[in-house]
This record gives C-alpha cells, sequence and structure tokens, in this order.
C-alpha cells in the first residue's frame, strides 16, 4: 500500500498514509470495501442487476452452492449475454468463488459480508432508515460485546440533528411545521425506545471502556430529551389551534382552507387570485437579500411532500336566522310603541300588564329589554332598542310574585312602571 501511487498522489510530499489512523483502518478493511467498490461501480441499471444476482445467489441457505446450469436456469429472466457479464464481474473481483474440483459456484466471505450489511440497509428502508440503521448496528454491537465507538458517534450525530430540527419546527411557530415534525417523532419513536433499552445495557456492562460509556451516557441524554418533546408539540398544537380563525358558521377553519391552497399548483392559485387586486403590490419593506434567501430556501433547500390528500368539507347550509331577527324586531317595536304611549300620557302601569303576551318566548325577551330602561351605553346605539331605552321610564321593582292565569307564563316579578318624574 505504501507503493501504491495513486493513493499517494492525495497527500503531501513525503507522508505515510499508515500514519494517518482513520484511513489506516480503512487499509486493513480495503478486502471487505473492494467488495462494495464491485457491486456499485458503474451505472445505477448495472449496479441494480449486481445486486439483484449476488442477493439471489445468497438467498440459496440450503444449497448455497450452485453449479453454471444452476445459474443459467435461475436467472432465465435476465439476458444471457448481460448475466454472463455480471456473473464475470462478481467474479474476477472475488465476490464469486469458482471450485474447480467440484464445479461449484460459492460466495466469498467479502461477497457474503456486503450482503449481509446491504439486506440490513434495505430492511430499513421504510421510515426513519438512517436512525433505525444506526440503533440496528449499536445494538448488534452490544449484543456481541463489540460496540464500535463510530457507530455510537453516528447515532449521537442523528438524535442531536433530529433534535434542532423539531426545535426549529417549534420556534417558527407554524401549525404545518409543527404537525410535520410531530409526525416526523411519532416515525421515529420506536428506535428511539429501542435506544433507549440499547444504552441501559451499555451502561450496566462494567466491561466497556470508558470512552463507549461517556458517548452511551450522551447518547441517553439526547434520547430523553427528545422524549419530552412529545408533551411539547401537542401543548403548542393545542394553543395554535384555540388560534385558529373561524369562518363564520360554516364550519371551516383558516387551517382547513391553508391545507386546500397548498395542495393547489401555482396556475391553480393565479386563477383563484385572478382581478381580486386592482394594484400590483410593492412590498418595499423586503429587501432584496431577503427575497434571495427566502427564495433559495423555497426552491433548493426545502423538502416537500410528493402529494397530501386534503380536501374542504362538505358544504352545508347555514341556519336560516333572518326570521327570528325580524321576529323579535317587530317585537321590540311593539313594546317600544307601548311604552311611548304610556310615557306620553304620563302614566303608571303594573309590570305584568306591560310585559305579559301570549307566549313565554316573548314574555322573556320584554321583560329582558326593560331591563335595560335607563342604560346610557345602551342609549349609544341606532336602533328601536335604543329608542326604547332613552323612554323617560324607569322600573320599579318590588318584592314577590304575581301569579297569573295563563298557558305559558305562571308567574312574574312584582313591579310597576313609573315617570323618571315622580318620586
Amino acid at each position: 500500500m505504501q507503493n501504491d501511487s495513486a493513493l499517494l498522489e492525495f497527500f503531501q510530499p513525503g507522508f505515510v498514509p499508515l500514519d494517518l489512523p482513520p484511513l489506516a483502518g480503512l487499509i486493513r478493511a480495503r478486502p471487505y470495501l473492494d467488495a462494495f467498490i464491485t457491486l456499485f461501480r458503474g451505472g445505477e441499471e448495472e449496479v441494480m442487476v449486481r445486486l439483484l444476482v449476488l442477493r439471489e445467489i445468497g438467498a440459496r441457505a440450503q444449497a448455497p452452492r450452485w453449479t453454471p446450469q444452476d445459474l443459467q436456469a435461475h436467472f432465465a429472466y435476465i439476458n444471457p449475454v448481460k448475466l454472463e457479464t455480471v456473473l464475470k464481474r462478481i467474479r474476477d473481483n472475488g465476490l464469486l468463488v469458482w471450485d474447480s474440483d467440484e464445479q461449484l459456484y460459492s460466495l466469498s466471505e467479502p461477497g457474503r459480508i456486503a450482503l449481509a450489511s446491504i439486506g440490513t440497509l434495505v430492511q430499513f428502508s421504510d421510515g426513519d432508515a438512517e436512525l433505525g440503521y444506526l440503533t440496528a448496528q449499536v445494538a448488534a454491537g452490544q449484543s456481541v460485546g463489540r460496540v464500535a465507538h463510530e457507530a455510537l458517534q453516528h447515532l449521537l450525530a442523528r438524535l442531536n440533528e433530529l433534535y434542532r430540527d423539531f426545535e426549529e419546527a417549534l420556534e417558527s411557530q407554524s401549525e404545518f411545521q409543527i404537525r410535520k415534525a410531530q409526525s416526523k417523532l411519532e416515525s421515529v419513536w420506536k428506535w428511539v425506545e429501542k435506544g433507549t433499552e440499547v444504552m441501559h445495557a451499555i451502561l450496566d456492562d462494567d466491561t466497556l471502556d470508558l470512552l463507549t460509556l461517556n458517548q452511551a451516557q450522551a447518547i441517553a441524554t439526547a434520547q430523553s430529551r427528545m422524549l419530552r418533546l412529545t408533551s411539547v408539540f401537542q401543548r403548542r398544537l393545542s394553543e395554535l389551534a384555540a388560534q385558529r380563525v373561524h369562518l363564520g358558521e360554516s364550519g371551516l377553519t383558516s387551517t382547513n382552507v391553508a391545507d386546500w391552497l397548498r395542495r393547489l399548483d401555482q396556475d391553480e392559485l393565479a386563477n383563484l387570485g385572478r382581478d381580486l387586486l386592482i394594484f400590483h403590490p410593492e412590498p418595499v419593506f423586503v429587501t432584496a437579500d431577503e427575497l434571495l434567501d427566502i427564495s433559495e430556501y423555497e426552491l433548493v433547500n426545502r423538502e416537500r411532500l410528493e402529494y397530501i390528500e386534503s380536501a374542504l368539507p362538505s358544504s352545508e347550509v347555514a341556519e336560516d336566522v333572518e326570521a327570528m331577527e325580524v321576529e323579535r324586531l317587530l317585537d321590540a317595536e311593539a313594546l317600544f310603541e307601548e311604552l311611548g304611549a304610556l310615557a306620553a300620557r304620563g302614566g303608571t302601569a303594573e309590570l305584568f300588564e306591560q310585559v305579559v303576551a301570549d307566549t313565554y318566548n316573548v314574555t322573556a325577551y320584554r321583560l329582558s329589554l326593560l331591563s335595560l330602561l335607563g342604560d346610557a351605553d345602551a342609549a349609544l346605539e341606532q336602533s328601536v332598542v335604543a329608542d326604547l331605552v332613552r323612554l323617560p321610564l324607569f322600573l320599579e321593582a318590588e318584592e314577590g310574585v304575581e301569579l297569573l292565569d295563563h298557558l305559558e307564563v305562571a308567574a312574574i316579578s312584582r313591579g310597576r312602571l313609573r315617570p323618571v318624574d315622580i318620586k
């Protein structure tokens, strides 16, 4: 390796690559790294076919050795010329071994290790693959008593990255970002819990070195900090829900409308806004630097879901309240005419004579209007109620009730209406 001129070109003159500990570890693992180089060098299509062939060869556990005829029969769905090219490449690079005595093919040690690594990675292709894969690597090392410092470092780095993303979502005060972050936390929850179990097992192991224990303690702290975010997310979403704007009596909120607008494309949004602006807005309060930063994030860095199923709730006819309002207005006008006549003649009337009507609802409404007599605030309005409040009358209440012979009103409080100048 010291004579490898191609590798030496990457370093300063006189520097020995083996003197660099991280590179020395890679050089020692060169036979296994060569297996990955063989598999992943070339175009994407070639790589996929190589992985397919090698995984199929390694999947036959009961009979791990293959004859050339077995390979041709098993991979009959692959072009024979292409299959021969793939088999030659993996054979020439030491992933597939040919036993000339028995005339059989079998996987080499580096090939089997590469397949096992790829199988573990494919297993975690759903959800948060990175956190699941890293946790699995640490758990596997702990179970055989060989915890890799590098695996612990990667797991700690990923946990800190996730926590930073969750904090940024909370600080944004955006309901959409907070909901997305909460969904992300729920998706990685099982790996955080599994990592907590693994860290407990590592911390209880007295045979491990101090560096490993310190890294495990840091990971346990990061996991505990992340677990506490569950209640924070729920509390923040509850606060935002209380701030939603309800659109009349339609049942819709500003969040429903925003969800619906976010799934529209640019042409649909442009059609919605057509003819709504009579002038072109000029945001002079925004400078070019801020616009450039925001545009770069929105166009380049921001991750968007491919499609979100979001639809507005079905429309419903609002309750017809106009008839009730008109009826109450007529009742108020009728009471105003009666009390106006009473005030004009300067007379006095018993409360039940002016209040009791044909129904309980109208009687209760008329009594509530009388309670406003003399209210200075209500008198400032421009309505029949304000006119009624300004009449020169006051309500004089008495103890006891007046029993009535009425279908809906059995009794009413005693009292009388007097002109304001009578003492």
